[in-house]
């Protein structure tokens, strides 16, 4: 098992439709997008998350949890608890809820400054809103 500080982490910004994921270095308190997954009305194909915790091994998992502005919870909110809760239950990791208010606004941003309206592609929005939700908890763990 390794320290705090030196893990590695795997980010998910859910979604019904697609879910972004991005990996992350704790020694760095860095984070790169991966791919998006697809999903079903927010069910993914378990497969394709058994092949990234298979490749990665993550010693965590972070799981964005949207919330309305004023902090309250959204519909969405309790879909993406019972992801975090499925990626525990079915592979055995520790899983961490993240508030991820305004990553996708945040996302976008960054995207359209690199590359204009080309670079808002949705599978980069949501692997850069995924690696925004790693950040932010690594941040929440070690910030001032």
């Amino acid at each position: 098992m390794k320290q705090p500080g030196q893990r590695t982490l795997l980010g998910f910004d859910f979604g019904t439709r697609s879910i972004g994921v991005a990996i992350g270095q704790e020694i760095t308190g860095s984070a790169q997008p991966l791919r998006a997954l697809k999903a079903n009305d927010g069910v993914p194909n378990w497969e394709e998350i058994d092949k990234l915790l298979q490749e990665w091994q993550p010693d965590r998992v972070v799981v964005g949890l949207p919330l309305n502005m004023d902090g309250t919870e959204q519909p969405l909110t309790q879909r993406a608890r019972k992801f975090a809760n499925r990626i525990h239950g079915r592979f055995g990791v520790v899983v961490d809820l993240q508030d991820e208010r305004l990553t996708t606004t945040d996302a976008r941003a960054r995207l359209f400054e690199r590359g204009g309206y080309r670079a808002l592609e949705k599978g980069m929005v949501d692997g850069i809103s995924a690696l925004l939700i790693l950040e932010a908890w690594m941040e929440s763990q070690y910030g001032d």
